[in-house]
């Protein structure tokens, strides 16, 4: 095994090829090391590409399209770590939608670690209810849109 060294412009580069490839429905697995982590709110944490490939097996069963508005995105860097905070869309395949700033939902924040030009750790911060269906616990989603969103 041979460790590469990266620059920061190289990790934000696979950082947004991830996005991109989960939008258009790409092959993402392959920017995974074979040990990375995965977590994703109320799914849990994937150890390996073989749980990260149930989570995105999963995810697709109830997701019909999602995108992630990578032009207004804010990138940290530190070391091996990418943090991106940004936007998305979508539509559930009950066919519920979702955008940031008219919804809820849409609002994000990955933190990403990359080393040897592979996505090692993945921890997604964001609310998966993405219809605003969760109206027992927080009933104010259970009105019209508002403003705050």
């Amino acid at each position: 095994m041979q460790i590469q060294p990266m620059t920061d412009e190289q990790r934000k580069a696979i950082a947004i090829e991830f996005f991109r490839r989960v939008d258009r429905g790409g092959d993402v697995l392959e920017l995974f090391d074979e040990k990375a982590e995965f977590y994703f709110p109320k799914w849990g944490v994937a150890h390996g590409r073989g749980e990260i490939a149930q989570f995105l097996e999963d995810l697709s069963g109830i997701l019909a399209e999602i995108s992630h508005d990578m032009a207004y995105a804010n990138f940290v860097q530190q070391g091996d770590r990418v943090v991106v905070e940004a936007t998305s869309s979508g539509k559930l395949k009950s066919g519920a939608g979702w955008r940031a700033g008219t919804t809820h939902a849409g609002r994000w924040c990955d933190v990403l670690e990359i080393r040897d030009f592979r996505i090692q750790r993945c921890f997604v911060y964001l609310d998966p209810d993405y219809a605003g269906a969760d109206t027992e616990r927080y009933p104010w989603l259970d009105g019209e849109p508002t403003s705050r969103y």
